[in-house]
């Protein structure tokens, strides 16, 4: 290659090699169901209501399965918990929309990645921002959420960091798992928004898992693992904003984990479908 790609070392580590290998093995036994066959849209669409449902969970708002489903059919009328979810499930419809057909001809092209998050931004953050912040960078205000994860970067500074991302991700070769897992953490490390980024770094990943390749039928749940266990899903992520390789290969092996179980979540959902029975 003619430019460096800087994320080939660290998919190169033991360890992340070797998670690597988990989430892929756990990806190719998914796409075989028999539910994939025809049902796929199916087992997609409510896989990523799940997602959704989770990943709200893990910003504090808890909503049951069934009330976040019913969402897509209802019109908005929702307390601060409520805006979070369905902010997340048109965040998760939006991702969905960008991923590539199951068996189809062609793969995906998405927009760079900084017109990529704020679009998913602007479907996620309504009616918890201002219309005038979806979509923007916070400029030089300090984000309203993750402030676990120590101090972010501001003004030219954030606009510069989210821009190389965005080179950094076009042009590297490396597995769709450490592409994925280095977006996640550095949206969440970046904070780009005035709030809602961490639903935006993880429908980010979870379409960059899809749109690359490893879970070729955009039905992992990965966010169900993170749901579980918040307090060690910022500290993974804390430490990937160390920047060191230990915290980073962590990261980034955690990220993996979260797809074989994600992954498990999602054959489940395949079975239900494949058995005519969805229950909350």
């Amino acid at each position: 290659m003619s430019r460096v790609d800087v994320l080939a070392s660290l998919g190169d580590l033991p360890a992340v090699v070797e998670a690597g290998e988990r989430a892929r093995a756990a990806c190719d036994e998914l796409r075989w169901h028999e539910a994939f066959r025809r049902r796929w849209r199916e087992v997609r669409a409510e896989s990523g209501v799940r997602s959704a449902c989770a990943s709200a969970a893990v910003d504090g708002a808890r909503v049951p399965l069934d009330a976040v489903r019913a969402m897509a059919l209802t019109s908005p009328d929702d307390g601060a918990t409520e805006l979070v979810a369905r902010g997340a499930l048109r965040a998760a419809a939006l991702v969905e929309r960008l991923m590539p057909e199951l068996g189809g001809k062609s793969s995906s092209v998405l927009p760079p990645l900084p017109q990529l998050v704020a679009r998913i931004h602007a479907a996620a953050a309504a009616g918890l921002v201002v219309p005038d912040d979806l979509g923007r960078l916070r400029g030089t205000r300090a984000p309203r959420d993750l402030t676990g994860l120590g101090a972010a970067p501001t003004g030219a500074e954030l606009a510069a960091r989210l821009e190389l991302l965005g080179r950094v991700v076009a042009t590297s070769e490396a597995p769709a798992l450490v592409v994925a897992a280095v977006v996640h953490g550095e949206l969440l490390a970046l904070r780009p928004f005035v709030a809602g980024n961490g639903v935006v770094a993880r429908a980010t990943a979870r379409l960059l898992v899809t749109a690359r390749g490893l879970d070729v039928t955009g039905s992992v749940i990965a966010e169900g693992a993170w749901a579980r266990t918040p307090n060690a899903y910022l500290g993974a992520a804390a430490g990937f904003a160390t920047g060191t390789p230990s915290g980073v290969g962590a990261w980034v092996v955690a990220c993996a984990d979260a797809v074989v179980d994600g992954a498990g979540a999602a054959r489940a959902v395949a079975e239900a479908v494949r058995a005519g029975r969805l229950d909350a």
